[in-house]
């Protein structure tokens, strides 16, 4: 699928009839790029109003935000996975193993990211408290979803 006329940008598409058809290489791009713009201004948010998360620069942060993205999306990948390798199976045990799975993927992770955090980007971001810093990682990425999910519900009802 393309624009009818790419010349045309989405704020301008045909107004007659309302119409403006774009690719799927378009809407991953809106979807990430609106995901990181979130995720950079709940980072900074945390960053200013908390002693817990602090960030070097905003630079950092934008990278901090991209990375964070990246490894969410790839986390919510992985869950949905292992939720389908045991959804079609029977039995309580596999319900069972579906959902400790999941869970397992969805906790195990944040020690992924903050040590993928560490690594890329070493001491220009840093969570501290309780647990070497990974409650307030678990803090923030929870705000980050959230919000991201507000942002998307709100893009639906003005459709």
């Amino acid at each position: 699928m393309t624009t009818e006329n790419p010349s045309l940008m989405p704020a301008a598409a045909d107004m007659e009839s309302g119409r403006h058809m774009s690719s799927n290489r378009q809407r991953l791009f809106v979807l990430y790029f609106t995901g990181v713009l979130i995720d950079l201004v709940v980072l900074n948010l945390f960053a200013e109003y908390s002693g817990k998360v602090l960030v070097s620069s905003f630079t950092m942060s934008l990278l901090a935000a991209i990375l964070l993205q990246l490894l969410l999306k790839l986390t919510i990948a992985l869950e949905h996975r292992v939720g389908a390798f045991f959804k079609n199976k029977p039995g309580a045990l596999m319900t069972f193993l579906r959902f400790f799975c999941a869970w397992l993927v969805l906790f195990g992770s944040k020690f992924v990211i903050l040590e993928a955090l560490s690594f890329a980007l070493g001491d220009s971001v840093r969570f501290s408290g309780a647990f070497h810093g990974i409650v307030w990682l678990v803090l923030v990425v929870v705000a980050m979803l959230v919000a991201e999910e507000i942002v998307a519900r709100i893009y639906r009802r003005l459709s």
